[in-house]
């Protein structure tokens, strides 16, 4: 599930390279509703690249982690729940190559372009609710239309709501306006202009389910690691073994150790996270370490930073609420 992109996928039989993956593989043989697009279809045209291969549209998407899927696009009919949409537009990837497809058989897009599950099935309004990434016996909720209502969640007064910008440069992301950090009682001298989305397309800061976790422009990341490291009662570790940017030795009792709040200031929504959701701790490697890195232009907030809250788009509002919500539970 992403709302980064748009293109919706899955692995098809045969491929070139099947992962052991805990979902099944797609058998478009097994179905009499599959069918291949043909190259003057209007989504085809949507994709930013396509091939007209023998028996129609063909797809190419390649990603950051230099993972890549291409073959046919097809449509097919979909069931959720009870429900069968008949026609959803997808990508019945054949050749799907790089490390980044491990724990899936494919991808649920929910951008805002053409080719995105929200933009095909029409509803302005979808919410996921993402479980802890320590609880694999349960998985996350998506819920699309009515059942996406702030009403529905239950959590009424903790709503934070906030709204979305449109970047005709990125039209199928969800920006949001970040104002400012806090790191325990400190508010950091981050320059206003740091996460604005400027005139020529390029900065802001998106939201997104598929990145796993945040990435702040550098110079407000530094920051924010500066201020970790200043009122976290830890050695850093400087081995680089875990891949992040800023962790910290545990002591024999983990129990006693004690995180700064981190609290994220978005346009008339505050968002006060809770450690789990900003720290990862391995007991086995005796760290701790922030999910966060710096990243050069575009800020992403990612995945980590969401678990156990109930994320609702509203694209009629243009709005995005934030309710805590224990999604194991739903």
């Amino acid at each position: 599930m992403d709302t980064g992109s748009d293109l919706i996928w899955t692995q098809c039989k045969p491929c070139q390279q099947c992962f052991d993956q805990p979902t099944p593989v797609f058998d478009p043989t097994k179905s009499s509703s599959f069918s291949q697009l043909p190259c003057s279809s209007s989504l085809c045209s949507a994709l930013p690249l396509s091939n007209c291969g023998t028996d129609g549209c063909e797809y190419l998407y390649t990603y950051g982690n230099y993972s890549s899927t291409q073959s046919a696009m097809a449509t097919e009919t979909f069931t959720f729940g009870e429900v069968l949409v008949p026609n959803i537009g997808f990508g019945c990837g054949e050749d799907n190559e790089g490390s980044g497809f491990s724990q899936g058989a494919g991808l649920v897009r929910l951008g805002r372009g053409p080719l995105s599950l929200v933009s095909q099935l029409g509803k302005p309004k979808f919410s996921y609710c993402l479980t802890s990434i320590d609880d694999s016996s349960k998985t996350s909720t998506l819920l699309m239309g009515s059942l996406a209502s702030v009403n529905n969640t239950g959590g009424k007064n903790s709503i934070t709501t906030t709204p979305l910008i449109q970047n005709p440069s990125q039209p199928s992301f969800y920006y949001l306006s970040l104002q400012g950090i806090t790191v325990g009682g400190t508010a950091l001298p981050i320059k206003k202009s740091t996460f604005a989305l400027n005139q020529d397309g390029n900065g802001g800061l998106i939201i997104d389910s598929g990145t796993t976790i945040t990435y702040l422009e550098q110079s407000a990341f530094d920051l924010v690691k500066k201020e970790f490291i200043s009122q976290t009662k830890l050695s850093v570790d400087k081995s680089g073994s875990t891949g992040l940017d800023l962790c910290f030795t545990l002591p024999s009792d983990a129990s006693t150790v004690e995180v700064p709040k981190l609290v994220f200031h978005f346009d008339g929504a505050n968002m006060d996270l809770l450690a789990e959701n900003y720290m990862i701790a391995d007991s086995g490697m005796g760290l701790m370490c922030l999910a966060m890195g710096g990243s050069s232009g575009m800020s992403i907030f990612g995945n980590v930073q969401q678990q156990n809250m109930m994320v609702v788009h509203d694209l009629a509002k243009e709005t995005l609420s934030f309710i805590p919500t224990q999604c194991n539970q739903l």
